[in-house]
């Protein structure tokens, strides 16, 4: 497999920037690196995924930030819903250690269970009550649709899956194999080609 963000144990040489990022009017900094997805900050689909997401009424279970790169997901969430645990994971070495680093940075470390794990694989046993993902698409289709099944499945009753995706990289695809996954699915935003999709489980 190219060396990429979606390798386990990225070659390419390490070039570690601080980011200061605003996501719905609250300051964060991060670290990013070489190796790991949107390295140079904060991208418009994750930023518009964290800007249009709406909690689930689920009172129970904790949130997962499944595919979590340098952790800007999974932090904002921590830092804006501190009565849940926020599952964050991730394939890839480096983003976990960052993702690791800016809990910490962040002051939510105490919030947040960050694990080298290939998304939600073995997570089925979890009560969550949201998944938030911005997929690998370079992973594969194969890759994203075993994502949302590994969702369907560990998503208590009433819980919720949210997607960010481009409609040019899979958009009405996803909205169809959410469907078949019998989650209610509904489009809560489009935005320059960018699609926020909602699938309750129901």
């Amino acid at each position: 497999m190219p060396d990429h963000y979606y390798s386990k144990n990225p070659e390419v040489e390490s070039k570690r920037v601080e980011l200061t990022e605003m996501i719905k009017g609250k300051q964060f900094r991060f670290y990013a690196d070489s190796g790991v997805f949107s390295k140079k900050g904060l991208d418009y689909g994750t930023q518009l995924l964290l800007e249009t997401f709406e909690e689930p009424s689920v009172p129970k279970g904790m949130y997962a930030d499944a595919g979590c790169g340098w952790g800007p997901v999974g932090i904002f969430l921590a830092k804006t819903y501190p009565g849940r645990k926020i599952l964050m994971t991730d394939i890839n070495e480096r983003a976990v250690e960052l993702a690791k680093l800016n809990g910490q940075l962040n002051g939510v470390e105490d919030r947040i269970e960050v694990r080298q794990n290939d998304l939600l694989e073995g997570m089925e046993d979890r009560e969550i009550a949201a998944v938030l993902t911005n997929p690998p698409i370079r992973a594969g289709k194969q890759v994203i649709f075993r994502l949302y099944e590994q969702a369907a499945e560990s998503l208590v009753e009433g819980g919720e899956l949210w997607v960010v995706i481009q409609k040019k990289q899979g958009a009405p695809s996803t909205i169809k194999k959410l469907e078949e996954l019998g989650l209610e699915t509904e489009v809560m935003k489009k935005s320059r080609g960018y699609f926020i999709l909602r699938g309750k489980k129901c």
